[in-house]
């Protein structure tokens, strides 16, 4: 409310959530219902209020104290309406039943899958499923992809970056968020993740994420292959053959 009061008609209002496409490892009952139960954790727990003004009650059953102290208008402020959800999405979750674990619940790691530097699964049609769920349980006006990306094992040599892998990542992706928007879904950006290789939390500068490359030691900037795919991308509103 305080934002739109002091911002004008076309001021858009709207959050960004990390949200992941979750599987279960096995149609076993079991296994479905960890996915349940990861899928309330790392999605419905935040669009939940967001677009319903509650908690997952399956959640809730097994770890109410995930659930922030709330006063008697807080949900209701939660849930006033939003023009756009940002979705930062990189990977999908695995899941397999654990009693061993707090949540009867762990991921595991499908073997034939390629993985990033991150140890993150490389799931283009995760992308495509996500968005499609979120449009079709939550029905925000609008979509943006704000974070997607992969963090691989670059090397400069002779000032060329081929990050060949990174370019079939993006590729891939795009294809993926295209076939959403052709079905309907309301996406109406997307952010690669990111400009430069930088700081990454807990990695620190061991992990490239850049479509450009840094060189840390003379602070140099190098377009990686990748980069140069993305702006064919941009100029043609279009994923270039190949």
């Amino acid at each position: 409310p305080v934002l739109r009061q002091n911002g004008n008609e076309g001021t858009k209002v709207g959050i960004t959530l990390n949200l992941t496409w979750v599987d279960a490892a096995s149609d076993s009952p079991d296994d479905l219902q960890a996915a349940r139960l990861s899928d309330a954790y790392s999605n419905r727990l935040y669009l939940d209020p967001v677009f319903r003004g509650t908690y997952p009650e399956d959640l809730m059953a097994v770890a109410s104290d995930l659930a922030p102290h709330t006063e008697p208008q807080d949900l209701s402020q939660i849930a006033v309406p939003i023009d756009f959800l940002g979705v930062n999405y990189y990977s999908r979750s695995v899941v397999a039943a654990d009693p061993d674990t707090p949540f009867g619940m762990r991921q595991v790691q499908p073997p034939d899958s390629e993985y990033t530097e991150m140890g993150w699964e490389v799931h283009p049609e995760g992308l495509y499923k996500l968005l499609r769920r979120i449009d079709e349980d939550y029905a925000p006006g609008a979509l943006y992809v704000t974070e997607n990306g992969a963090a691989f094992a670059d090397r400069l040599e002779d000032g060329q970056v081929r990050d060949l892998r990174r370019v079939a990542y993006l590729r891939e992706h795009f294809a993926q968020a295209h076939r959403a928007i052709a079905e309907g879904v309301p996406l109406r950006g997307y952010f690669v993740w990111s400009l430069l290789d930088n700081f990454e939390w807990a990695y620190g500068y061991s992990k490239r994420f850049g479509i450009v490359y840094v060189d840390y030691a003379t602070q140099a900037r190098i377009l990686k292959d990748s980069a140069l795919f993305y702006k064919q991308v941009i100029a043609a509103n279009a994923i270039p053959e190949g």
